[in-house]
C-alpha cells in the first residue's frame, strides 16, 4: 500500500467517523500528489444552506480515481431513488418546507394512495436521501442536503438546462 493509499484511507475514515458523529461539515481531503510529482486533479462540491429551522454546511473533495473506484450498488440506488418525478416533487417539498407528515407530502406529490406514497418514501429511505423522525414525518438527512441539491443541479447542467 502506498503511501497515498493510506493518506486517502484515513481521509475516508475520518469523514465516515464524522458523518456518524452528526458533523455535518465533514470533508474528505484527496491525498497528495505521490513522490512522482504526478497530480491526479480532483473534483468536488460544497454548499451552505438553510433547511427548515437549521443550516446545513458541506464539502467534500476526493480524487478522480477514488470516486470512480467506490462501489457500484450504493450510489446507483441514490440515483434511481431521484429518477423519479414524483421523488423528486417529495424532494422539492422537503427542502422547502421542512420535515413534513405523510398526508402532507402525498398531497404535495399529488398521489391517489398512500401505498403510491410509502413505495415512493421507501425508496428515498433506503438510499439514505430521506429519514422519519420520531413524530412519524419525513425529513431529507441533513447530510443528504448538499448532496442532492448538487445532483439536481448537475443533473440539470448536463441537461443544458443551466446555459443561456
Amino acid at each position: 500500500m502506498t503511501a497515498v493509499d493510506l493518506v486517502q484511507r484515513l481521509a475516508e475514515l475520518e469523514q465516515r467517523v464524522a458523518a456518524l458523529e452528526g458533523d455535518a461539515r465533514a470533508t474528505t481531503a484527496p491525498p497528495e500528489a505521490g513522490d512522482s510529482g504526478v497530480d491526479c486533479g480532483e473534483v468536488g462540491y460544497g454548499g451552505r444552506v438553510a433547511v427548515g429551522d437549521g443550516r446545513v454546511t458541506w464539502r467534500i473533495d476526493v480524487t478522480p480515481e477514488h470516486a470512480l473506484a467506490l462501489a457500484d450498488r450504493p450510489r446507483i440506488e441514490v440515483l434511481a431513488a431521484l429518477a423519479h418525478p414524483v421523488r423528486v416533487e417529495i424532494v422539492r417539498t422537503l427542502l422547502g418546507q421542512g420535515a413534513q407528515p405523510p398526508a402532507a407530502l402525498q398531497e404535495a406529490a399529488r398521489l391517489g394512495s398512500t401505498g403510491q406514497l410509502y413505495h415512493h418514501l421507501k425508496a428515498l429511505t433506503a438510499s439514505g436521501v430521506v429519514e422519519q423522525d420520531k413524530r412519524g414525518s419525513y425529513r431529507l438527512r441533513s447530510e443528504a442536503v448538499v448532496p442532492v441539491l448538487v445532483l439536481l443541479t448537475a443533473a440539470s447542467d448536463v441537461a443544458g438546462q443551466l446555459r443561456t
